[in-house]
């Protein structure tokens, strides 16, 4: 089994800013794209929130890369190109999981830190290649997903099965380091064990339960295997998502 730890959503290279926590929910802002997609904020639902917390510089009437996109307890998400083929090149597939971080702050903009916001047990993996239409996305979703939306790289890829956003900003789904820099992670014992991808230089791991995590870069995996450490605190995670 592997844990996938999935960055997205805004952040200052790709919306210039971190997405929000809104009376204690955290909403990932999905970024903003010219191309490739059908949706505008409005249409999403964020279209005043993307307007308020970029001060105008994005509004309700541009597009977004909706995705990872969630409805009704199942979640949609596609990747293509060197991410993609960094998750088949560790086997990531039906059974394992992705948990989604990004950069979030409170609405004033203070308290940046990285956060999970949502999980996906994958169910099935769908190659799309190069020229995706409307039948080969998800059915019963409120919204086109753009994977399925103009022309991509032969890989393209969507990831389908149970998923949901977390309700509150739980603490336990906090990753940034209390006090820490955004990049400085505090992580579970269990992963000195399995390491993460992208993350095998000795010097970004400190101690037992710190990490640095690297800079830029999408998809994380850790290969838990039947290790029954790392299964216990995935299903915390879940479990803190899931909570009211």
């Amino acid at each position: 089994m592997r844990i996938v730890f999935s960055r997205k959503g805004f952040d200052s290279a790709s919306g210039g800013t971190a997405s929000p926590i809104v009376s204690g929910v955290p909403i990932s802002l999905p970024i903003p794209t010219l191309k490739r997609s059908i949706t505008t904020y409005e249409q999403a639902g964020l279209g005043e929130l993307v307007a308020r917390i970029t001060r105008g510089r994005r509004r309700g009437q541009d597009l977004c890369h909706e995705d990872p996109m969630f409805y009704e307890g199942r979640c949609a998400f596609g990747q293509t190109g060197a991410a993609q083929s960094h998750l088949a090149n560790n086997g990531v597939g039906v059974g394992d999981v992705f948990l989604f971080f990004g950069l979030f702050a409170d609405e004033d903009g203070a308290n940046r830190h990285h956060r999970i916001f949502g999980f996906l047990q994958v169910e099935e993996v769908r190659s799309l290649g190069r020229a995706p239409g409307l039948r080969d996305g998800p059915a019963g979703f409120p919204r086109r997903h753009p994977h399925t939306v103009g022309d991509w790289n032969e890989n393209n890829t969507l990831y389908l099965g149970r998923g949901l956003t977390a309700r509150f900003a739980h603490p336990n789904l906090r990753l940034t380091r209390p006090g820490g820099p955004v990049s400085l992670w505090a992580v579970p014992t269990w992963m000195q064990i399995t390491r993460l991808s992208y993350h095998r230089k000795p010097e970004r791991w400190i101690g037992d339960s710190e990490l640095r995590v690297v800079g830029r870069g999408q998809e994380f995996v850790a290969d838990i295997s039947d290790l029954a450490e790392p299964r216990s605190w995935l299903n915390s995670i879940t479990d803190a998502i899931i909570a009211n």
